[in-house]
């Protein structure tokens, strides 16, 4: 895997980053840091990583599974260390996963999975971070 990683210029504190895959995403500071606060800052899109990485396994695993999945969202609160290096200390994902007659016994086992086996992006980020997990079955 490769990424590469540019400042955007002398007025600012924006990076480009374009992935091994071809895609660019574009970072930026806050105002107090130099910023002009016109993109996720670097650490928010860790945190979208660690999202997007457990909510595909939890698609995947409720597919293969066969369960009628028709929606998940996950929404990560974080806290972080007060002093540099500021990692992440805690960390709790909620899941919203939506279907037609899901078993909770399957879902809880597919965020167990994820977070247990499967997310690279969470275990990397639970060397630091207490992580814990919440989860709502929906109807539909």
């Amino acid at each position: 895997m490769e990424c590469h990683v540019q400042w955007m210029g002398k007025d600012g504190m924006a990076f480009s980053a374009r992935t091994g895959s071809g895609h660019i995403a574009v970072m930026d500071g806050a105002l107090e840091g130099g910023g002009n606060n016109l993109a996720p800052r670097p650490m928010e899109l860790i945190l979208a990583g660690a999202g997007g990485c457990t909510a595909y396994d939890v698609v995947l695993i409720l597919k293969r599974s066969r369960q009628e999945i028709s929606g998940c969202e996950v929404s990560l609160i974080a806290e972080r260390a007060a002093n540099d290096p500021k990692v992440f200390t805690k960390i709790h994902f909620h899941f919203t996963v939506r279907g037609k007659g899901l078993k909770e016994d399957m879902v809880a086992r597919a965020i167990h999975l994820s977070a247990e086996k499967y997310c690279s992006a969470s275990i990397m980020l639970g060397k630091t971070a207490e992580i814990t997990h919440g989860w709502e079955v929906v109807e539909g």
